[in-house]
């Protein structure tokens, strides 16, 4: 068994907007590794540089003159030198050389070369043989903002969380059983109702903030009290969409309403209470980390969760912790670059009592890694979506994990209710 990379191969392919992105093998002497990269439609202003001049074609060059040469002949299993490697290669903080996404790709498909090589399933590899902990699903039922056109709420996702549940397999069922009452929810109030559908496989319906709230709420409770265990609910306000820098005023548009800072606060908060709410990401924009605080302070049993705020970066992260902005933050790879780096903004998160969220992007593949980081890593929720192929691809791969732990497979504990 070896574990040295001989080839480094880049290819172009396509997410499920059908936009181009990367794909990459990497192979050792004895082993094989590939993944294809994300692409987010909402993106923090502070997140890597996906592609160089924003092309593919220019990515797939940049492996084949700069990064292979440097990496054939290195070892899989030093994952922080193969990192570092790919930080000295683009030379900017940003990975606007090699691209961000190149950099995702390359990365974690060096990790599962060398899983590969040493014929252990990733997880393992990474986490250790005795990682055994599910993540609960976060899943995405109905969408609105920049995820839809048209008529839709102005919070861009109303998100399922079964923190009840006792295994991920019944975690997953209930998602996909609320998933689908929503559906015949919507079309008993709507004749019109299309049953059309967002990237992430989530509802789009011409309905307001409040009318999503109560379909959502009525689907939970129903759902719940047939699979005997609590079905909770949260949102992605993703807020920045909705801030305007000129007015200073989160503007939302379906709804024809303007709110400061203040008023935000008042509102989320108000929804917190009104509908036990166990999660809400980005509900201020991406630089109000005292927002953030003040909510954080001010909400009880509920998960405040920074995206944009924080973009998997270890230096963001440490200015919201020094002011409490949030208790937890999504963890995408591809935000920040590199294996290494991510897991950095993880143990930081840890150590300061935030939990890590580990998350797809609504522009995804059906690669089916980060179901493995989310174990390896011990992150109590992925969120990953219901449905849709690309996030189906991530949740079977969960099942079929639990089954193969068997008796030793148990869920995460969670911080709510």
């Amino acid at each position: 068994m070896s574990t040295v990379i001989e080839d480094v191969i880049a290819r172009k392919v396509f997410n499920s907007r059908g936009d181009e992105t990367i794909e990459v093998d990497v192979v050792t002497t004895s082993g094989f590794g590939r993944v294809s990269a994300p692409a987010g439609e909402s993106r923090g202003k502070a997140e890597v540089v996906y592609y160089p001049t924003g092309e593919v074609d220019e990515a797939i060059k940049k492996v084949d003159e700069l990064i292979a040469p440097e990496l054939v002949g290195l070892n899989a299993e030093f994952q922080e030198e193969i990192d570092k490697t790919l930080h000295e290669i683009d030379g900017s903080k940003d990975f606007r050389v090699i691209g961000g996404n190149t950099a995702f790709a390359v990365s974690l498909a060096v990790a599962e070369a060398a899983a590969n090589s040493h014929g252990m399933l990733l997880f393992q590899y990474l986490g250790g043989q005795i990682v055994n902990e599910l993540p609960y699903p976060l899943g995405n039922t109905i969408s609105g903002g920049r995820h839809t056109r048209g008529k839709s709420p102005d919070i861009q996702e109303f998100l399922t969380l079964p923190y009840g549940a006792e295994s991920f397999l019944e975690a997953a069922t209930a998602n996909v059983q609320i998933h689908k009452r929503i559906g015949d929810i919507l079309r008993r109030k709507d004749k019109l109702f299309s049953g059309g559908r967002s990237d992430e496989g989530a509802w789009v319906a011409n309905v307001v903030n409040s009318e999503a709230f109560e379909v959502l709420s009525m689907a939970c409770e129903e759902v719940g009290n047939e699979v005997g265990f609590e079905c909770g609910f949260g949102i992605d306000i993703a807020a920045s969409s909705l801030w305007s820098e000129k007015e200073k005023l989160y503007v939302y548009s379906r709804e024809r309403k303007k709110r400061d800072s203040g008023e935000q606060l008042e509102y989320v908060l108000e929804l917190i209470r009104k509908y036990h709410l166990v999660y809400v990401e980005d509900p201020f924009h991406e630089e109000d980390y005292e927002s953030f605080a003040e909510l954080t302070k001010k909400a009880k049993n509920c998960l405040i969760c920074g995206d944009d705020l924080f973009v998997t970066n270890t230096e963001r992260l440490n200015h919201g912790i020094k002011i409490n902005a949030a208790n937890a933050i999504i963890i995408k790879v591809n935000q920040v670059g590199t294996l290494t780096d991510a897991l950095e903004a993880i143990e930081l998160a840890k150590r300061n009592g935030y939990v890590p969220v580990v998350s797809h992007r609504s522009g995804d593949t059906c690669d089916w890694h980060i179901a493995h980081l989310a174990i390896a890593f011990k992150c109590p929720i992925i969120k990953t979506g219901i449905v849709e192929g690309a996030r189906i691809a991530k949740i079977n791969e969960l099942i079929r994990i639990e089954e193969f732990l068997g008796d030793r497979a148990k869920m995460a504990s969670l911080p709510v209710h």
